[in-house]
């Protein structure tokens, strides 16, 4: 049986496996000695010499942004994962002699350090973090990770700015060691032992595992999943890099606030090579606005067929039986069991967002194939705060930079919620959340400080009056007594909302973050943005007209 929305699977050929590139990994094959794609690829041409040519030229481009590491970087993150699995296996022998488990076997038990997202699929940028995952044997427990090993790291003269963070969805502990920056989960296995040559694809591996792990585990499996079912890895790793670029310039890149992470456009990249298994890096780019510029959502996005069985009975996404996942905006689900929407968190807002900035990238790209732009016009961002005349400023103090790290985590983790009452109101047409935070223009004596924005376009109204004093109120004190119900607030910690009205914009940005003085430069791409989101609306309060504004997080009202 078949799920709503999805595309009749077919088979298909194509090429290139794990490690060589333009050669199919014979483990697709299914009993009919096909590929289980979802369908066959609208297009298996090779590219010709232009597409070379734009592909050289695109791979020129992404050099100024950091997409590339040199040799002797590579080798450090290699030397770093080293030494953290070493702890690893160090860690778990000496707690499992302290579990009164005898040295002999104490040594055998294992221990392993895995990698997964951008740095395991080969596109990790200059200075990015590793997500790692630190996978041990039944005995040990998620409490012994978030305390004594915790302490081991502690120890290490190269780890800095260490926090567990244990309540999360996914526990993590974040670091950084030797200045690389780490993000590592954990998870416990049903086995005795962890052998260096363990792999994570067999579904029965999570076979008697608490939801936490599965999450830990389902990032590896995911991402490996991903690189099986990509025909071309090289192809695919360098358009992935330029949609990776263009999401973040864009201003939509951020899975958090509600737009999409790194594996959702990952899915997306592999999803194109799929259907166009042959065609070079400059073309997958192309046809991947071309395809989700024109995309039906909310059918959803797979790499292959949803497995029909759930012998673990893990919950899976599946819209027939879960009122919620009919709910869900923009589903991308991950390829490995249990299958997951990645995207869950994406709004009517964030969703209007992305769509726009698909379609400025597919005339970008047109224009490129043209000969009337170049692959760094893909790459201009827009300018935000040149769209809106009406702004929402979150801002969030502490007092301390170790305090604010913490706060500052917990303030974004809930700002999609304030997102969604925002759209509920019925004078706003669009909330837009920019993902990018800002330290104040005017920083505060020996407090720390971070701004996030929210543009807001109004719905046509000749007399505005606004009070989103409740929403605002609901929100500050939600994300403070969740802090306190975590025992994670501190004294000092403060979260205030303030409207701003774009003309006093300069008491919290430097006019080179707001582009003020240029405002009528790249004025066109702009323009297209703005009339595009807010066809159906306008800016008010108009001109000339008096704003009443109350800057404090209890009240916020906005009058014309």
């Amino acid at each position: 049986m078949r799920l709503p929305y999805l595309e009749v699977s077919q088979t298909t050929t194509g090429q290139g496996n794990l490690v060589v590139t333009h050669k199919m990994d014979a483990s697709l094959k299914d009993n009919n000695g096909s590929y289980g794609y979802m369908t066959s690829p609208i297009s298996t041409l090779g590219p010709k010499p232009f597409d070379i040519k734009l592909t050289k030229e695109l791979e020129e481009a992404l050099k100024p942004h950091g997409c590339f590491e040199s040799s002797e970087e590579l080798n450090h993150r290699f030397e770093v994962l080293g030494k953290l699995d070493a702890l690893v296996k160090t860690w778990v022998r000496d707690l499992s002699v302290l579990k009164n488990m005898p040295q002999s076997i104490a040594e055998t038990v294992g221990g392993k350090i895995y990698t997964f997202g951008s740095y395991r699929l080969g596109v990790h940028n200059r200075g990015a973090d590793i997500d790692a995952l630190c996978v041990v044997p039944k005995h040990i427990d998620r409490s012994d990770y978030f305390s004594s090993f915790l302490e081991y790291l502690k120890a290490q003269p190269e780890v800095t700015d260490l926090r567990a963070i244990e309540e999360a969805f996914v526990p993590v502990i974040k670091m950084k060691f030797d200045k690389i920056e780490i993000d590592m989960v954990f998870a416990r296995l049903a086995e005795k032992e962890v052998p260096d040559d363990l792999e994570l694809v067999d579904d029965k591996i999570l076979k008697n595992l608490d939801q936490k792990c599965v999450r830990s585990l389902n990032g590896c499996r995911v991402t490996d999943e991903i690189l099986r079912l990509v025909p071309n890895h090289e192809s695919f790793r360098l358009a992935l890099r330029c949609i990776k670029v263009w999401a973040k310039k864009s201003g939509i890149y951020s899975n958090v606030l509600g737009y999409l992470g790194g594996v959702s456009w990952a899915m997306l990249v592999a999803r194109t090579c799929q259907l166009y298994p042959n065609a070079s890096a400059a073309t997958i780019v192309l046809k991947f606005f071309l395809v989700f510029s024109k995309w039906k959502w909310p059918q959803p996005v797979l790499l292959k067929p949803m497995q029909t069985s759930n012998f673990l009975q893990f919950p899976v996404w599946d819209p027939r039986t879960n009122l919620h996942d009919r709910k869900h905006l923009m589903p991308i689900i991950t390829p490995a069991y249990p299958q997951q929407n990645s995207t869950f968190n994406t709004s009517y807002s964030t969703r209007a967002v992305i769509q726009h900035a698909l379609d400025c990238g597919l005339k970008v790209c047109e224009d490129i194939i043209a000969g009337k732009s170049t692959w760094q016009n893909l790459f201009d961002p827009p300018n935000f705060f040149q769209q809106y005349k009406h702004f929402i400023v979150l801002v969030v103090t502490s007092n301390s930079p170790e305090d604010q790290l913490e706060w500052y985590g917990m303030v974004e983790s809930k700002i999609r919620h304030l997102i969604a009452s925002l759209e509920n109101n019925p004078h706003i047409f669009l909330p837009h959340i920019w993902p990018i935070s800002f330290p104040p223009v005017n920083p505060i004596p020996e407090r720390s400080c971070t701004q996030w924005f929210i543009g807001l376009q109004f719905n046509a109204s000749k007399n505005l009056n606004i009070d989103l004093t409740q929403d605002i109120s609901y929100f500050t004190e939600s994300v403070k007594q969740t802090a306190v119900n975590l025992n994670v607030h501190k004294e000092g910690m403060d979260l205030e909302a303030r409207y701003v009205n774009k003309k006093h914009l300069s008491e919290y940005l430097s006019q080179q973050i707001t582009g003020a003085k240029r405002a009528s430069e790249g004025g066109e791409r702009s323009k297209k943005r703005k009339s595009s989101i807010t066809s159906t609306s306008e800016d008010s309060p108009k001109k000339g007209k008096s704003v009443g504004e109350k800057s404090n997080s209890s009240s916020l009202l906005i009058v014309s």
